[in-house]
């Protein structure tokens, strides 16, 4: 786990500049907002998600998360075909709030195009990076 001025950004994810990550299990992907996104959300009260068997495509809307301070889009980090969603999170949300990278994921997918978007993602250090220009521009 890097620590960027409070904010976690685990190893071995790929993230978005839509403050989503992607964490490849065998033929799936796992996803969900970064510990940045919920922190500047504050209090998550409201998730929706779409439902199993739907498609997402790589940096398009999918769903939206409410807090009490906005409400913003849910973006795909990749894109396939979504096999779970996490119905915990659209009953309790503040699990986003509490755990972002472990019991807060959002949707499980099973990719179309792993390879070629995985390249349009940050590693670990590129996230580093961003996230502390994120936090110099703040």
């Amino acid at each position: 786990m890097v620590k960027v001025d409070g904010y976690d950004v685990p190893e071995g994810l790929y993230y978005s500049k839509d403050y989503e990550w992607a964490k490849v299990e065998g033929d799936k992907v796992r996803v969900g907002i970064t510990d940045y996104a919920q922190k500047q959300l504050r209090e998550i009260v409201y998730v929706e998600l779409p439902e199993a068997g739907s498609t997402v495509t790589q940096n398009e809307p999918y769903g939206t998360v409410e807090s009490v301070k906005a409400v913003s889009d849910l973006v795909a980090p990749l894109s396939g075909t979504i096999v779970e969603i996490n119905e915990e999170v659209q009953s309790k949300p503040e699990i986003l709030n509490e755990d972002p990278y472990g019991k807060g994921w959002l949707l499980v997918i099973t990719p179309s195009n792993l390879d070629e978007e995985l390249k349009n993602l940050m590693n670990t250090e590129q996230s580093v990076e961003w996230h502390k220009s994120l936090i110099k521009e703040g």
